[in-house]
């Protein structure tokens, strides 16, 4: 099946736990990181998961690249299931998975020159003679605008700018040709000048490319200008998905607005504006909170029933659910 709307990824009920120990012996826990989210992302799209630090974003980045193993459901790639993957056929999924890191320059070998950065999947994957690593080199540099790449294939980390170093960590997610990338935070340690140039390359590729694209933020002001959906997380667990526009106009769970409100807003009549910011810390995920787990944080949680019954997705609006008693009806 190809076409726009056919399903690279479906993931359904996933769970990703990490076992806490005392002193490395006496098990006291489970820290739920993802806990129990289903989802689709089709092919060509670009989808932003959104929430604050330690909602799960990366656990589930790391779960959907087989560098975690889930704790119970599935993951679908292209119609295969990833947990029954050999040795071989894992290293066959990462090759049509990119990755983009937060960190440039940590994500980057010191001691790699550009040349050697960008052929090192080429020759894990064993993929052509010399002469066609080359040519894939340049032609993912010129697609960074890395350009001319002579200028910058000889230079090691450290001789590159910020901006520089995440174009050449864009350029070796795509080496491989992959279907889908997974961009974790890719701008929030580059400077605030060099950011959208980074975004808008990251978009530009993705729509010449058809890829898949799943980009993992905290920050829903450089959603609107990148994805076509949004997935809100809170908790380990996903509380509203939605189209960007529709999420931003019309916010369905009291997270998201709260979200929202926290943006912050350059007009200075907005100024004295109520804004619905929720008291009190996220929870632990390693005892989180019974029901909804943003009851206990939540101005419009109903007594006798959010802090006990897990919502369902309800849906507001067409292509629009929400994880809220409040939508009920």
């Amino acid at each position: 099946m190809t076409g726009d709307n056919e399903i690279v990824v479906s993931v359904r009920d996933l769970h990703t736990w990490f076992e806490l120990r005392r002193w490395g012996i006496v098990r006291v826990g489970n820290v739920r990181a993802v806990d129990g989210i289903s989802f689709d992302l089709k092919r060509g799209e670009s989808v932003a998961f959104v929430g604050e630090s330690g909602c799960g974003k990366s656990t589930l980045a790391r779960t959907l690249l087989g560098l975690h193993i889930p704790t119970s459901g599935k993951v679908f790639f292209e119609g295969i299931n990833m947990q029954e993957l050999d040795r071989k056929g894992l290293l066959d999924y990462r090759a049509r998975v990119g990755f983009v890191q937060q960190d440039p320059y940590g994500a980057l070998p010191p001691f790699m020159d550009v040349r050697r950065i960008l052929r090192e999947p080429l020759i894990i994957h064993g993929v052509g003679d010399r002469k066609e690593q080359e040519s894939r080199i340049r032609e993912s540099m010129e697609d960074v605008r890395l350009s001319p790449p002579e200028e910058f294939l000889h230079k090691f980390p450290h001789m590159l700018s910020g901006g520089q170093q995440q174009r050449v960590v864009i350029a070796r997610a795509l080496m491989l040709k992959p279907s889908m990338i997974i961009a974790d935070e890719p701008v929030s340690m580059l400077d605030a000048s060099v950011r959208v140039e980074i975004l808008n390359l990251l978009r530009n590729i993705q729509k010449t490319r058809q890829l898949t694209l799943a980009f993992i933020t905290h920050d829903l002001s450089t959603v609107r200008y990148f994805a076509e959906r949004v997935f809100v997380m809170y908790a380990g667990r996903i509380v509203e998905k939605s189209t960007v526009d529709n999420l931003l106009e019309h916010p369905a769970h009291p997270y998201t607005r709260a979200l929202l409100d926290a943006l912050p807003d350059p007009d200075p009549e907005n100024a004295a504006r109520m804004r619905e910011l929720p008291s009190g810390e996220p929870p632990s995920l390693i005892d989180p909170p019974s029901g909804c787990r943003f009851h206990p944080r939540c101005p419009h949680a109903i007594k006798g029933l959010c802090e006990v019954d897990i919502p369902p997705d309800f849906e507001p609006g067409e292509g629009h659910t929400a994880a809220c008693w409040l939508h009920r009806q």
